[in-house]
């Protein structure tokens, strides 16, 4: 039976990383979780690109296994407070990410 990501995670947040990008953490409830997410890839390079419909290439994408923590940074789509920003400190952008299943 699949679970969505946010039963796995303490916390998932977006935020802000600049006026021109995104970051999105995600903070697992202990190795176990973290390392099964690694190893079944539920969170990728490319599911940022296309969830987001930005270049591969410029998704940094960080795991931290001291910690249980994957760590995403992604372009914001326009700079922050520029016309057509809809979600001006990014809070809002890991809304899909936490209902995720997997």
């Amino acid at each position: 039976m699949k679970k969505r990501l946010g039963d796995y995670c303490k916390l998932i947040r977006s935020k802000n990383a600049g006026p021109f990008m995104i970051t999105f953490d995600f903070m697992f409830d202990g190795p176990g979780s973290y390392r099964r997410c690694v190893e079944e890839k539920w969170l990728t390079p490319e599911l940022f690109a296309d969830m987001y419909g930005v270049r591969l290439e410029d998704v940094m994408f960080f795991q931290c296994e001291d910690i249980a923590s994957i760590k995403v940074s992604i372009p914001r789509p326009v700079g922050q407070g520029d016309l057509g920003d809809s979600d001006m400190h990014g809070g809002q952008m890991f809304g899909p990410l936490a209902g995720l299943l997997v």
